[in-house]
Order: C-alpha cells, then sequence, then structure tokens
C-alpha cells in the first residue's frame, strides 16, 4: 500500500491537490492533518512507498506520535522508498535521525544542529532538466511556474545527491528534484517546487511528479 501524508500548509492544501490529479490514486491511501495511518502498528509492514508532502509542526500540528517514528524509523530502515514533496526533507525536523536522510534538507528557524536557515524567495520561475546522465532525465520535463510561488533554496546537503531538476535565480543556482538514498538504502526522490494551487494546475508539474512516482512504483518495493 501507498502512504501518503501531507498537511493543510496554511490552507493551500497542495498535498490534496496533487493526490486529486494522481492517475492512480486508487492505490494510495491520502491523510491529511491525520497521523494515524503511520501510528498502527502494522505500518511498516503494508507500506510500499512512502509520499509525505509536510513540513513538521506546521500550521499547528504536533509531531507525531513516538508509535509513529518507531514505524517510520522500522520502514525505512528495510529499505524503504520515499517521494518528498515540496518541504517534506523536514517533515518530522525534530528527529534527530530524521535530519540526515533527505540527501538535500530544508531547514526551519529553529534547527537543533544550530544549520543556517534555508529561504524561499516567492516569485515566478522556470525549472529545467539538468545535463545528467540519468533515465529520469529523459522522462522529465521543463516546468515554467507563471505564477508567484516559492523557490526552495539555500538547503543543506547531508547526503550525496544527483539533481534531476534546477533553477537559476538572481540567488544563483539550485537543485528543484533530485535522487538520494537513506542511510539504509532506499530511494529518495524529491521534488521541491508547489506550496500554490495554481502550481497544481499546471500539467507539466503533475507530469513530473507521475513521472518520479512511477519510476519508484517501477522499483516493485
Amino acid at each position: 500500500m501507498i502512504y501518503y501524508f501531507a498537511d493543510n500548509h496554511f490552507g493551500k492544501h497542495p498535498g490534496a491537490e496533487i493526490y486529486n490529479r494522481l492517475t492512480n490514486k486508487e492505490q494510495i491511501k491520502f491523510f491529511e492533518d491525520d497521523f494515524s495511518g503511520m501510528e498502527n502498528s502494522d505500518f511498516a509492514e503494508k507500506c510500499s512507498l512512502l509520499i509525505l508532502n509536510m513540513i513538521g509542526t506546521t500550521s499547528g500540528l504536533e509531531h507525531p506520535s513516538k508509535a509513529a517514528e518507531v514505524n517510520i524509523r522500522n520502514y525505512l530502515e528495510a529499505g524503504g522508498d520515499m517521494l518528498l514533496l515540496h518541504g517534506s526533507s523536514a517533515a518530522f525536523w525534530q528527529w534527530d535521525w530524521w535530519r540526515t536522510c533527505a540527501g538535500l534538507r530544508w531547514v526551519r528557524g529553529e534547527d537543533p544542529d544550530n544549520v543556517e536557515s534555508s529561504t524561499h524567495p516567492r516569485r515566478p520561475f522556470t525549472i529545467k532538466v539538468s545535463k545528467t546522465r540519468h533515465h529520469l532525465c529523459k522522462k522529465l520535463v521543463e516546468l515554467a511556474i507563471p505564477h508567484e510561488e516559492e523557490i526552495y533554496i539555500n538547503l543543506e546537503q547531508t547526503n550525496p545527491v544527483t539533481v534531476l531538476m534546477e533553477t537559476r535565480t538572481d540567488e544563483g543556482t539550485y537543485p528543484q528534484c533530485y535522487e538520494s538514498e537513506t542511510p539504509w538504502g532506499g530511494r529518495v526522490l524529491c521534488f521541491l517546487p508547489g506550496h500554490e494551487k495554481e502550481t497544481a494546475e499546471l500539467p507539466a508539474y503533475m507530469q513530473n511528479i507521475q513521472t518520479l512516482l512511477d519510476d519508484l512504483l517501477a522499483d516493485g518495493k
């Protein structure tokens, strides 16, 4: 079973906007502002892929329970894969072990490791496929976001990454989609753009997310 956990993200509901547009959502169990699915004792056994679209403590939500932490870690220690959307590298930023899992980490202002905060200027921008010899770079497509949107930059690198898509801004050139591995060998695919409802309405945006999801599912884990 594919588990997809999202927060309402300040009332923007980006997780739900994406979920409702996926072609295979009948395979996915979706939760918004609800951690009960990851608190079940059989979560690690049942979960075939973990999708996250959330930032810990956003919108007044507390971190999930200790039981959820144990289950998430058990899933990952078994080699489980993840699709991280938007700021989900900070989904569980209060858990010490989680902060080294994502490859590139969105750093909050109250970071326990005292790492300088990440930032997100807001403006229209374009995301291009990287010049990388990776099979996904033949499937991902350029994405132009014509409206004001968050551009995630200045993330902390915690593990080696392969950059799949990037953007050039006034501040520099920054990854917007990448592949990494957890410390236990699971694949991590991360797609950073996506906060506003208008972004989910862009065909190229959803095409890229569907491409990443399908690629993880093709691994058969």
